[in-house]
């Protein structure tokens, strides 16, 4: 019986950790789920590939990577040690199946925007998509985050969003409601590399670099408590929930990124 109970514990923590380790050389952290974040370790001088893309690993062995919303289940991984071979393995991903959320009383001009706005919509998002790009050598992505704000959860990742009757795209961040001026603070070390006080959809944006192409975004906030460039604490206060841009409501939408891979903030904290 105590064998059997041993056996049992040690199966319950390494799925609930998500913890993988994949040879002595390749260690993976992190839910092998889509929408999640993978940060891992080799030893210096090695070299990575994700699906044949190589993906850049730090002097100290340290890299990461990230699966989006739907990716597919079946992804390979490859590496190559400065002693060995290349090697491969095949990592399977749990499918996740997503909530239908509906959502009334949003202004017709947020559903429909007017030709009048598409020009600021394509700014907005050449900003945010340039801030995702930020390639830093900052190792800041290795810490365990924080939740950036205190508040109930009023959205979740990946849902389905329906505006007033008319389906959206999906939502990929999480939702932590709280009144406007409420504080937000880092959920790890960075670099803030965009802060726009008024954006179309979003309203006041902050984006957070980590390192290696993972950053925090925070959208609809009231204020900001630093600037742009701005070297930032992982708890340090940065900005107010706000209900700016396309919201019924004040709350903070927090969502993390690997580039253009949209990932799930909630895999990286304690859950509430």
């Amino acid at each position: 019986m105590a064998n059997w109970l041993g056996v049992l514990l040690v199966f319950f923590s390494v799925n609930v950790l998500a913890s993988v380790t994949a040879n002595d050389a390749l260690q993976l952290t992190g839910k092998m789920t889509q929408g999640s974040l993978i940060r891992g370790k080799l030893p210096s001088g090695s070299q990575l590939w994700l699906n044949d893309k190589a993906v850049k690993v730090a002097k100290s062995g340290h890299f990461v990577f990230g699966f989006g919303r739907d990716a597919p289940l079946k992804q390979t991984v490859s590496w190559q040690t400065p002693d060995s071979q290349k090697q491969s393995q095949t990592l399977t991903l749990q499918k996740r199946t997503y909530k239908v959320q509906k959502i009334e009383g949003v202004a017709s001009k947020y559903v429909s925007p007017p030709e009048s706005v598409l020009a600021r919509i394509k700014q907005d998002n050449a900003q945010v998509g340039a801030a995702r790009r930020t390639n830093s050598e900052h190792l800041y992505f290795t810490q365990d985050f924080i939740w950036p704000a205190e508040g109930p959860i009023s959205g979740v990742y990946g849902s389905q969003r329906v505006f007033n009757g008319v389906p959206k795209r999906p939502h990929f961040g999480v939702d932590v409601a709280g009144p406007t001026g409420t504080p937000v603070y880092a959920p790890a070390d960075g670099v803030v590399t965009l802060y726009v006080a008024d954006m179309y959809y979003s309203g006041g944006t902050m984006i957070i670099d980590h390192g290696f192409g993972v950053s925090s975004t925070f959208i609809h906030l009231s204020k900001s408590h630093v600037a742009q460039g701005a070297n930032v604490k992982q708890g340090e206060l940065v900005a107010a929930i706000g209900a700016t841009g396309r919201v019924t409501g004040p709350h903070l939408d927090w969502r993390v990124n690997w580039f253009a891979e949209r990932l799930d903030p909630a895999l990286l904290v304690p859950k509430r």
